[in-house]
Formats: structure tokens, sequence, C-alpha cells
């Protein structure tokens, strides 16, 4: 049985939610891998918001475009909804910030991604609120109902053209990437299904539209195709609740899922051995998101330190994280939200159906100087370290002293290790720090150092 240390504390925290303070990490030193994980993993399936649900959920009209008169009401229309669309982007950046249980968030963010869909083509922000809800609802929980619910999910049949879908013209599109992209991965690579199940599938998700007043979804069973269908060799009179049992019967749909979950969780480079572990876990649990990625964070690789620092921080992590490690006071999310948009990463807008690349797309040489100068600038405005005009504050004496350093002294030896180790995957900078940077610069000589980027 593995007892954590601090260095492991943080590394399991950073991979499981963002950068943690030193006194989240304090709260799980000395705890065996199991009990903390056990915990993470608890807290978050029943973790509550924290903030009041944005004005315009209880409020939200939408008039349908072919009954507003001039161009002038469709583009202020417009304008309403993507401004309530911020509304949810700011509120999801609260939650993000001050969420006692990061997990929650990551998972919500990492099924955002996958189910990637973009307020710039669905424009109702009511419909990009219930997509919300649904990721959220089942981040941790089951992928099955998780599916169903994207099937009927009006957010996504609008943004993958299905809310016209019918029987005389199936669109394929929302069939083919709920094949591709969202459970079984490319037909090239898993072998797992021909363009004729795609064809097929998009029959079976006919009719599946939604109300052009209150966005909600409406099946039309005029337009759905009541015909026999033959989808993975199976005959059958589908609908999309038919198609989604099938999807789930492949042992490839949970194999898929668990390699981005290691992905995003574990390490650039798949383990397929213990993917395969996961997986069976995964299928037998009945798709428990929950019970496939603690099997990922109990393995070796997880905790391997080849493996740390192994994946680079998104915009989000970087700067939700950078507040969350420093405790800063944050008065303007709409800054952060700004920011991150800047950096490739705008919440709500993904930049197409397969979501943001990730990864070491992340990083080039024009974002990675975007980063630095991000950093580099909260970390240097006012005497005080005041950045007021990023509306965000920090209390640099308050956190140097934690590791044994002061404002207007060069760190000594110890305080620069403790300070490494918590500020790198790695617990060592690239580039060593200039001789007599006192402790505010030191700081953000740190944050500058390219290992910052990495977690």
């Amino acid at each position: 049985m593995q007892i954590l240390g601090e260095l492991d504390v943080r590394h399991l925290l950073v991979r499981t939610g963002f950068t943690p303070s030193s006194a989240e990490i304090a709260l799980f030193v000395g705890l065996s891998t199991e009990v903390a994980l056990d915990r993470i993993l608890q807290d978050a399936k029943q973790n509550k918001t924290q903030h009041p649900t944005p004005a315009f959920v209880n409020a939200s009209t939408f008039t349908p475009p072919s009954e507003l008169k001039t161009q002038e009401e469709r583009q202020e229309q417009r304008r309403t909804q993507i401004l309530e669309g911020v509304d949810i982007k700011q509120w999801w950046l609260w939650e993000m910030l001050t969420t006692p249980h990061p997990l929650a968030e990551r998972m919500t963010l990492f099924w955002h991604n996958h189910f990637a869909t973009s307020q710039q083509k669905v424009v109702r922000s009511i419909a990009m609120w219930t997509q919300h809800q649904l990721l959220r609802t089942n981040a941790l929980g089951s992928f099955a109902t998780m599916l169903r619910g994207i099937v009927v999910d009006p957010a996504m049949l609008i943004y993958l053209d299905n809310a016209n879908s019918r029987k005389e013209a199936p669109n394929e599109n929302l069939a083919r990437e709920l094949l591709e992209l969202f459970t079984l991965g490319e037909a090239s690579t898993s072998k797992a299904y021909s363009e004729v199940d795609i064809k097929e599938a998009a029959r079976a998700l006919t009719g599946y539209s939604i109300d052009p007043v209150t966005s909600a979804f409406v099946f039309r069973p005029r337009i759905h195709d009541t015909g026999s269908k033959t989808i993975f060799a199976q005959t059958g009179n589908f609908d999309g609740e038919g198609l989604v049992n099938l999807i789930l019967t492949q042992p490839q749909t949970a194999r898929y899922i668990v390699t981005k979950l290691w992905l995003e969780f574990v390490s650039p480079t798949p383990n397929y051995a213990v993917i395969e572990k996961s997986t069976v876990v995964f299928r037998q649990s009945g798709y428990d998101i929950s019970a496939a990625l603690r099997v990922l964070l109990l393995s070796d690789d997880f905790w391997a330190p080849s493996n740390r620092g192994s994946l680079i921080k998104s915009p989000i992590d970087l700067l939700v994280g950078v507040a969350r490690q420093f405790q800063f006071a944050v008065s303007q999310p709409d800054v952060l939200m700004n920011r991150s948009a800047g950096l490739g990463q705008n919440l709500l807008m993904p930049p197409n159906v397969k979501g943001w690349p990730g990864g070491v797309q992340w990083i080039n040489a024009t974002t990675l100087l975007e980063r630095k100068r991000t950093t580099e600038q909260i970390f240097s405005i006012g005497n005080n370290m005041n950045a007021s005009s990023l509306g965000m504050s920090f209390d640099r004496e308050k956190f140097l002293s934690q590791y044994g350093a002061t404002t207007e002294r060069e760190p000594d030896a110890s305080a620069k290790q403790k300070l490494a180790s918590a500020m790198f995957a790695t617990s060592q900078p690239s580039h060593a720090v200039p001789a007599g940077t006192v402790g505010s610069a030191y700081i953000r000589a740190l944050t500058l150092d390219p290992v910052f980027q990495l977690k």
C-alpha cells in the first residue's frame, strides 16, 4: 500500500483537478493511494455547485428566426443568446475557481470536449445550458445514460444538423460522429463499423428534432423512418434508443472511451494492457465512468516518474491552476475567460466537432509566447503584485512564507527546492533562475519556465 507524500499528492491533484494550493495538498498527505483516490472520486460524484444558476436560465426566450421580421431583430436575438452564453462561461469559471472538488469540473470539461458542441452554430443559450447540465450530472456516472441523453440533446441535434433529418433524406452527420468521434473511433482504425452502418444509423435518428420555441427535444414520428434497419449485422426497427443500445454492446466502445481517459489523465503513450483492464471493468460495471478512471489512476503508469510532467496544461488548466494554487482573489472571471480564448480554448466554442486537439498542439511558438506574456502580466503588475487590471489580487508574502521565503530576499536553497516542488510537475525548472533574484521576481521567473506549462 503506497502512502502519499507531498509530491505524490500534488501529482494526483494536478491530474484530477487543477494545480492545488498547499492547503489542498495537506488534506491528502499520509493517506494511502486508494483512500485518497476514493475520496476524490466520491466527493466529485456528490459535488454541489457553488454559485446561483445564471438568471437567464429561468427567463430565456427564443423566437424562431423565420418569425423575426428584420435582419436587425435577428442580429439582436443572436447577440442576446451569445451574451447569455457568456453568462454560462463565467458561471462555469466561478465553479472551477471555487469548487472544493475540482475533479467534477475537470470531468465536465473532458466531456464538453468529447461531445464538442459550439454555441457559434447552436446559438440557443438554453440549449447549451441544458447540454452542460447533462454532461455535469453524468460526468463520473453512467456513460450509457449520458450517451442516451446526447442523442436527444437539443444542442447536439442542432449542431450536427439532425433537427431537420427526415426519412426521405436522412442527415448522416450525427450518426457519423456518434460512431466515429463519440463511441467507436475512426472506422479505418477500429474496424468496428462501415459506411452502411452510418447510413442505417442515420435512418434510426430521423425525426429526432427540437421545439423551435422552447428548444426542448421533440420526437416527430411522421418524419421518422420506421422501416427495418441493419446495424452492426443486427436487423430491427431501431430508433435512437435502439441504436445506442447496439453501440453499447460493441466491445470497442468501452475501449475507445478508456483510451481517451488514459490520454487525458495518464500519458500521451497508451499502455494497452492497463487500458484493457480498465475496459473490462468499464463494461462489467455497466459503463461506470468512475470505475474505469479508478483503474487508470491506480495503475503503476499513472504514478511512474517518467509520466509526471508528460502532459501539457490546457489554457484552462494554466489559468485556473494559477488562480487556485496562488490563492488569487478573482473579481472578474471574464478576464480569465477571454485570456483562455486568446490562448486557444474558448469555452462553449470548440473549433469543430472534434473538439480541442490538446496535447502538444496546445503549444507552438505563438501560444507559448502568449502563455508567458499572460503569466508575466499576472505576476508582475504593481508593487504588491496586485493585478487589478486582470481582476486578480495575490498575497505574495503569504504564498512565499509557506516555503520559508520572503518577498525581499533571494530564497535559500531549501526554499528554492520547496518552491520548485510546489510549482513543477518534475520538481525542477528547465533553466536556473539567475542568482540574486528575490522572492517576488523568483516566483515570476519560475512561472516563465517552460516546465510550468506541464502537468
